[in-house]
Protein backbone atom coordinates (compact mmCIF):
# COMPACT_ATOMS: atom_id res chain seq x y z
CA UNK A 1 0.00 0.00 0.00
CA UNK A 2 1.11 3.50 -0.77
CA UNK A 3 -0.10 6.98 0.08
CA UNK A 4 -2.67 7.84 -2.58
CA UNK A 5 -4.08 11.14 -1.33
CA UNK A 6 -4.49 13.41 1.69
CA UNK A 7 -7.63 15.11 2.94
CA UNK A 8 -8.43 17.92 5.36
CA UNK A 9 -11.93 16.66 6.12
CA UNK A 10 -12.58 13.33 7.84
CA UNK A 11 -15.91 12.69 6.10
CA UNK A 12 -14.36 13.34 2.69
CA UNK A 13 -11.47 11.00 3.52
CA UNK A 14 -13.79 8.22 4.69
CA UNK A 15 -15.94 8.63 1.59
CA UNK A 16 -12.83 8.33 -0.61
CA UNK A 17 -11.67 5.24 1.28
CA UNK A 18 -15.01 3.55 0.56
CA UNK A 19 -14.45 4.00 -3.18
CA UNK A 20 -11.16 2.08 -3.22
CA UNK A 21 -10.79 -1.58 -4.06
CA UNK A 22 -8.20 -3.82 -2.44
CA UNK A 23 -6.32 -3.11 0.77
CA UNK A 24 -6.77 0.37 2.17
CA UNK A 25 -6.09 2.30 5.33
CA UNK A 26 -6.98 5.76 6.52
CA UNK A 27 -4.60 7.36 9.03
CA UNK A 28 -4.93 10.72 10.74
CA UNK A 29 -2.02 12.98 11.50
CA UNK A 30 -2.07 15.99 13.78
CA UNK A 31 0.12 19.03 13.33
CA UNK A 32 -0.57 21.62 16.06
CA UNK A 33 -4.32 22.14 15.70
CA UNK A 34 -4.65 20.82 12.15
CA UNK A 35 -5.61 17.22 11.43
CA UNK A 36 -5.00 15.69 8.02
CA UNK A 37 -6.13 12.29 6.83
CA UNK A 38 -3.79 10.14 4.76
CA UNK A 39 -5.42 7.58 2.48
CA UNK A 40 -3.27 4.54 1.76
CA UNK A 41 -4.22 1.92 -0.81
CA UNK A 42 -3.22 -0.02 -3.87
CA UNK A 43 -1.97 2.36 -6.58
CA UNK A 44 -3.99 1.40 -9.64
CA UNK A 45 -5.58 3.39 -12.43
CA UNK A 46 -8.98 2.08 -11.33
CA UNK A 47 -8.49 3.41 -7.81
CA UNK A 48 -7.19 6.75 -9.10
CA UNK A 49 -10.22 7.01 -11.40
CA UNK A 50 -12.63 6.23 -8.56
CA UNK A 51 -10.99 9.00 -6.53
CA UNK A 52 -11.33 11.45 -9.43
CA UNK A 53 -7.59 11.99 -9.69
CA UNK A 54 -5.23 12.88 -12.53
CA UNK A 55 -7.99 13.89 -14.98
CA UNK A 56 -8.76 10.25 -15.77
CA UNK A 57 -12.44 11.05 -16.33
CA UNK A 58 -11.50 13.70 -18.87
CA UNK A 59 -9.07 11.28 -20.54
CA UNK A 60 -11.84 8.71 -20.86
CA UNK A 61 -14.07 11.30 -22.52
CA UNK A 62 -11.28 12.34 -24.88
CA UNK A 63 -10.52 8.76 -25.90
CA UNK A 64 -14.19 8.03 -26.60
CA UNK A 65 -14.19 10.74 -29.26
CA UNK A 66 -10.62 10.31 -30.49
CA UNK A 67 -11.65 10.14 -34.17
CA UNK A 68 -12.95 13.71 -34.09
CA UNK A 69 -10.20 15.41 -32.09
CA UNK A 70 -9.44 19.03 -32.69
CA UNK A 71 -5.94 20.48 -32.09
CA UNK A 72 -7.00 21.56 -28.58
CA UNK A 73 -8.04 17.97 -27.80
CA UNK A 74 -4.67 16.65 -28.95
CA UNK A 75 -2.89 19.21 -26.78
CA UNK A 76 -4.99 18.33 -23.74
CA UNK A 77 -4.41 14.61 -24.31
CA UNK A 78 -0.64 15.21 -24.42
CA UNK A 79 -0.82 17.18 -21.15
CA UNK A 80 -2.79 14.45 -19.37
CA UNK A 81 -0.51 11.70 -20.67
CA UNK A 82 2.59 13.61 -19.51
CA UNK A 83 1.12 13.76 -16.01
CA UNK A 84 0.14 10.09 -16.08
CA UNK A 85 3.65 9.07 -17.13
CA UNK A 86 5.02 10.84 -14.05
CA UNK A 87 2.40 9.19 -11.84
CA UNK A 88 3.20 5.80 -13.37
CA UNK A 89 6.89 6.26 -12.67
CA UNK A 90 6.26 7.35 -9.07
CA UNK A 91 3.96 4.41 -8.30
CA UNK A 92 5.69 1.74 -10.40
CA UNK A 93 2.71 1.14 -12.68
CA UNK A 94 2.38 1.39 -16.46
CA UNK A 95 0.25 3.67 -18.58
CA UNK A 96 -1.96 1.42 -20.75
CA UNK A 97 -0.93 1.53 -24.40
CA UNK A 98 -4.45 2.26 -25.64
CA UNK A 99 -4.38 5.56 -23.73
CA UNK A 100 -1.38 6.80 -25.71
Amino acid sequence: MKLLNTYDDRDEAEEAAEKLTGDKRLASERDATVVIYNLFGIPSWGNFHRLGMYNLGELKSLLERRASWQPADQTRHAEIIATLKTVAKNYGIEVPGHWL
